[in-house]
């Protein structure tokens, strides 16, 4: 469903993205996983489309994001970490709005918008302005968005921020569903418990490389850590040992 091919992104004389090589199959739950400042915002804005590679390519579902864009984003659904949402409008009216962005403002819209606010828990509120929601519910409301053109794939950065656990639990839900029925999710996230519970798959990034990709076995042998919960795998990979140190001294 994704696969990245020498994939880099320069900012001046700083390189945020080195070289990377990934393939994401279809059906998974993938985790993106990295310490801030390794590269994993860059990334994830080059596989939506919102920044260009320096060097390298990105495709989505057989199609070249950079030679037919059009094709490679019609199948994405993107839900970013700081989602910017038109708060005069009511829930209904983002939704509608958001369904002619895709060209499916008509084929059964309406059905799918209102099976949608069921979905999220939203189905009380989807006539009331977005600006009396709380922040939980406009990041429900932006995934429901995603889900609107009924993608291939979820590109998600820090899913869980904001969310109650009953929030939490039933995004985690939406995306089990969403790849048992054949979607595929690239997810972002700092939350290691998160990535350990839901992801198939999980690519450890430092310093703008891949340093660890694989299930949670494969990452356990790759870091000679057998039988060692994520956090204390992540932390041997990104050369954290010191910092892992601190943090089971402070656990009581």
């Amino acid at each position: 469903m994704i696969l990245l091919q020498g994939l880099s992104k320069q900012f001046g004389n700083f390189t945020a993205v080195d070289t990377i090589d990934l393939e994401v199959k279809p059906g998974e739950i993938f985790g993106f996983l990295g310490p801030n400042g390794a590269g994993k915002t860059t990334t994830i804005k080059m596989l939506a489309g919102l920044l260009k590679p320096s060097s390298g390519t990105v495709t989505i579902d057989g199609w070249d994001l950079a030679l037919h864009p059009n094709r490679a984003k019609s199948v994405v659904g993107f839900i970013p970490d700081r989602p910017f949402l038109y708060e005069k409008l009511t829930a209904l009216e983002f939704l509608r709005f958001i369904a002619g962005l895709y060209n499916c403002a008509s084929n059964g819209v309406e059905e799918r918008i209102h099976y949608l606010f069921g979905l999220f828990g939203l189905t009380e509120w989807h006539d009331e302005l977005i600006e009396s929601f709380s922040h939980g519910m406009k990041q429900r409301l932006v995934m429901a968005a995603a889900f609107i053109h009924q993608p291939k794939l979820i590109i998600v950065d820090e899913p869980m921020v904001g969310l109650d656990p009953r929030g939490a639990k039933l995004v985690k839900e939406v995306l089990r569903g969403f790849c048992a029925q054949g979607g595929t999710v690239f997810m972002s996230t700092h939350t290691l418990e998160i990535a350990e519970e839901v992801c198939d798959r999980i690519a450890i990034i430092q310093k703008g490389k891949i340093v660890a990709v694989g299930t949670i076995k494969d990452l356990r042998e790759q870091s000679g850590s057998q039988g060692k919960t994520l956090d204390s795998i992540f932390f041997k990979l990104i050369g954290g040992d010191e910092m892992q140190k601190v943090v089971e001294a402070l656990k009581f």
